[in-house]
This record gives structure tokens, sequence and C-alpha cells, in this order.
């Protein structure tokens, strides 16, 4: 049975309808003690005692401190995504059983893809957020916040901009923010940001960093040797030190494709040569990584880190190749579903333990580590081992998590940033989330874009669907292609057979010339959970 709660609590909400407040989650005694209304215009106010069974609540801002563990929450509940709060500074209070005062929070999410759609959609439904401020954003993030022009590269840039703006707090989507050093600025002008340092970043930057931090902190992964010359690489992928299949990695930054699953010897000479002298990838290929080949399942394990603890905030699997069945070549991701079946309770605990705090620890003489943790994963006959790691969020896999996390976001958010996430959890909702990436002709080896879209001028709206844009711009009146990925849509269901059949559905009133997806997102999972 539930745990069952009984509180006295002040219930805040916006209009009844919209937030659907008395739903089939409490049980039938509650007894309604007093109604308050026109107290902040257009709210209602309840105070009662209730029961209810542990979690009920979550969807709603209880105004009691005790409940809520000494964190005060925002007055005001938005009913609709891009709804705006009561402006910052105007507070006002109801002198009754507890003092409310009113906590709005301005956040900019740095970015333009599909992620920062993501994280923008999520955001802007957040109780506690009044305004989003995307830099630079897209058309679809600007159907739900205020773009700002600007480059993510440019740490003096984005300071300007959250300084004009009054931004409470900066969420951070790509590395290559992070890799210029933003998160490090911000926090010396004492601006709240969720994203780690530049030393942080480099276990994403930097493959041969991440490999040399990962052996000092005795975090499992593959054997590997790092190699600074095209003939020692040669030497590396002859077969004598790791065999084949072996993995050739790009050191530096490679948007996702730097990074080659060689069968034979001729595949790795080959793969070497393409980074290391025709440079493919430029200076990023000035070192490579030879690793030996890990087999087994690969899961994306997220967490939010405060820079002493973390908490876990879902796993995803994605689909990294271009075509069905896993068909070549390789991609920054084709689709991904949430929850991943494959991570157990005690898994999670298990990856936490050996993997996530020693990478928290490891942080700490160096400024901490505050923000994302993307830990990609192979789990092995020997037990899961860290394939790489990325130091924000994923992309596809946001796409997927955020419409299914529940919980006080922003809040949270916040908390992170200011070094403290204790009492703080944020967890996903019962169900699933399959997305499915749209990319444009050509992509990923040369992407041909300019094309224009049609369908997308009245997008699926239910509750069930979701199309992020990626690689998206607005000419000449037109919706156009602009990128590689250019559109990820996502169903939600109860099961991830369902949610398949919602995103596949949805994406068939979606056209442009050439468009490339996978018909088999989420299908193997779906057979193995006998859906």
């Amino acid at each position: 049975p539930a745990e069952l709660l009984d509180v006295p609590a002040l219930l805040l909400a916006g209009p009844l309808a919209c937030q659907r407040l008395f739903d089939a989650a409490f049980v039938p005694r509650l007894e309604v003690e007093g109604v308050f209304f026109d107290v902040f215009d257009d709210v209602l106010l309840l105070h009662f005692p209730f029961e209810a069974p542990q979690g009920t609540l979550n969807r709603f801002a209880v105004l009691n401190s005790d409940f809520c563990h000494g964190s005060t929450p925002p007055f005001r509940w938005n009913c609709a995504p891009g709804a705006h709060a009561r402006s910052p500074g105007n507070t006002q209070a109801y002198h009754g059983p507890h003092r409310i005062e009113s906590r709005t929070m301005r956040v900019c999410v740095v970015g333009s893809g599909g992620r920062e759609h993501a994280l923008v959609w999520r955001l802007a439904q957040d109780p506690a957020v009044s305004e989003v401020v995307a830099v630079p954003g897209n058309p679809g993030i600007a159907a739900l916040a205020r773009c700002v022009s600007g480059s993510v590269t440019d740490p003096e840039g984005l300071l300007a901009v959250v300084d004009a703006e009054s931004i409470d707090l900066t969420v951070v989507g790509p590395e290559a923010a992070l890799d210029a050093g933003v998160a490090d600025l911000f926090r010396a002008k004492g601006h709240p940001i969720v994203g780690p340092g530049r030393y942080a970043a480099a276990l994403e930057s930097s493959k041969a960093f991440a490999k040399d931090f990962m052996a000092a902190a005795g975090i499992p992964t593959a054997r590997f040797l790092t190699c600074r010359s095209a003939d020692a690489a040669l030497e590396a992928v002859s077969g004598a030190a790791f065999g084949f299949p072996v993995v050739v990695k790009a050191d530096g930054l490679a948007g996702g494709k730097g990074v080659v699953v060689a069968a034979t010897r001729e595949e790795a000479e080959a793969a070497v040569r393409e980074v290391m002298v025709d440079r493919r990838f430029g200076d990023a290929g000035n070192t490579v990584v030879i690793e030996e080949c890990l087999v087994g399942p690969e899961v994306s394990f997220f967490v939010l880190a405060d820079g002493t603890r973390a908490i876990p905030l879902g796993t995803a699997q994605d689909h990294k190749r271009l075509s069905d069945n896993d068909e070549v070549p390789n991609t920054g991701g084709m689709g991904a579903f949430a929850p991943s079946p494959l991570v157990t309770p005690e898994m999670e605990a298990l990856v936490m333990n050996t993997i996530v705090q020693p990478v928290v620890d490891g942080m700490a003489a160096h400024g901490g580590y505050r923000g994302f943790l993307y830990v990609s994963l192979m789990l092995t006959s020997d037990g899961p081992k860290v394939i790489e790691f990325n130091v924000r969020f994923g992309d596809p896999e946001t796409q997927v998590i955020w419409p299914l996390l529940s919980g006080p976001v922003a809040e949270t958010l916040l908390a992170a940033a200011q070094g403290d996430v204790s009492g703080h959890t944020l967890s996903l909702r019962q169900g699933a989330c399959v997305g499915v990436v749209l990319a444009a002709p050509g992509y990923p080896a040369g992407p041909q874009t300019g094309g224009a879209i049609d369908g997308l001028d009245a997008p699926p709206s239910t509750a069930d669907t979701i199309v992020f844009h990626a690689g998206t711009a607005v000419r000449g009146g037109r919706l156009v292609t602009a990128g590689g990925r250019v559109v990820t849509v996502v169903g939600r269901g109860d099961s991830i057979g369902q949610a398949r059949s919602r995103a596949y559905d949805a994406l068939a009133a979606i056209r442009f010339d050439g468009m490339q997806y996978r018909t088999d997102i989420g299908r193997k999972a779906q057979a193995a959970t006998a859906e």
C-alpha cells in the first residue's frame, strides 16, 4: 500500500480545470476548511487537511515549509508552456496560516538545437519560472521563449546578455560553450550557471584527458593507448595490442562523429589517416585514442552535480548509426527512447557509487563539478564501463527524458548551480518517450540545407506528441532546413510501443526534400519488453 501523508497544507493552483487539481490520486477523505478568492488576482487558495499517496503533490505548489523540507516553492502555477508568472520583485503575501512570498525566476538557456528546445519547453512550464530567454534559440524555441542573438562560444557576450536581462539562472546546452569557459566567467561574476568549468569540461573536449582521469580515479573503462603521431597510431591499430574490432577516437570535439569502430586493420588505418593525416576534424585530430572494443548494450546515464554530490536524472538509449539495423555511418544521434529498461535500481546505485561520485570527488580540487554529467555506458559481462563522458545533456536524449522529468526542475537546477542539491530530487514519470530524428539529405557527411519544410505550421499539439526543432530557420517567410538534424519528433505513452506508434504517426505529417529517418527507433526495446 502507498505510504499515506496526513499534513495540513496550503495548496495553490491556477485555474483548476487547467491543472486538473482534484484527480484520482486523492483518496476520498478530503475536507476543505477555507476557500480564499482574489488573494492573488486569479488564483484559488485552499486550506485543508488531507490524506494522499506519496508523490501525489509533486505537481502542485505546496506552501508548507515542513512538507517541502524547508524549500519555499513559488506561489504561481503556470498552466501552459510560455505562461508568465508575476514579474520579479512584485511580492505579495497572504497573512494566514503560512506566509507566502512570490519567487519567480528568469532563466537563460544557451544553445540553438533540439536539446535546447527541450530544455526551454520544460522550463517554460515550471511554476518557478517567469520567463525564459534563449541565446540564440531557433524558430521552435521562439514560440516558448524570447530569443536573443549571440554566440555560444563568446562568454563575454553571453555575460552581457545575462546582465542586461537580469537573469537568475543560466543553463548551458552545448559543450562548445563550456569548453570556451563560460561557466568559469559566470561564477567569477556571481551568476548561477548549470555547467562545469573549463577544466572539468575537458572530460568531453579531450578523450585523452578523460581516459587519464578515469585511470587515476579507478573508474571502469576500456583499455586504451593515447597516440600523438600518425605513426604511433598506425602501430597501435596493427592488431597486436587490441585485436579487432578496435576503436579509433579523435581526441577533441568532433560533433559526435569522431569515433570509428574498425572491424579490420585496413579500416583502422584508414580511420587514423582520415583523422591525423587528412585532418577531417582539424585540431581535434592532433591526438587519437585507440581503445579495445567493449561488447554489450549501450546506455546513456544522466546526473546533476553540485560540486560535492550528484542526483540521477534518468536514462535513455540512443541510436547513433544513420540507417536501420545500425548500418553505417555514425552520426550525432538519429533517435532515442527513455527510460532504458536495462538499468535497474541496483545498477543505478552501482553507477552512482563507482563512476559518478569518483568524477565529482576527482574534480573537487579543480573548482568542483557543477552541472549535467552524461555517462555513456557499455553494460559488459564484467559490469558497466564508461565509453565516454559528456559534460552536458545529450541530444537526442534530452528530447525523450525531459518530457518525463517530474519535480521542481528550475529550483533543483538553481540549487546545483549554487552548490547544494541536498534535499532535492527529480524523477521520471511513469511511461516512456520515443524520439525520431528527421535529418537533411546528405547528412552526416555533407547535409544540404535550405529546403522548405511542410507540416510544421500546425504541428501535433496533443499531450502525447512533441516536435523539437534543431536545424531549422525562417527564410523568406518559410520554415526551412538549416542543419543536418532538422527536428526530433517525440511520442509519449504508457509503454515504449505506444510511444513509438505516436512518434511515427506524428512524423508522417512532416515533409522536406530528401528527408532521412530511421524506422526502427525503440523497436528492439519494444520487443524485449514483450509489448
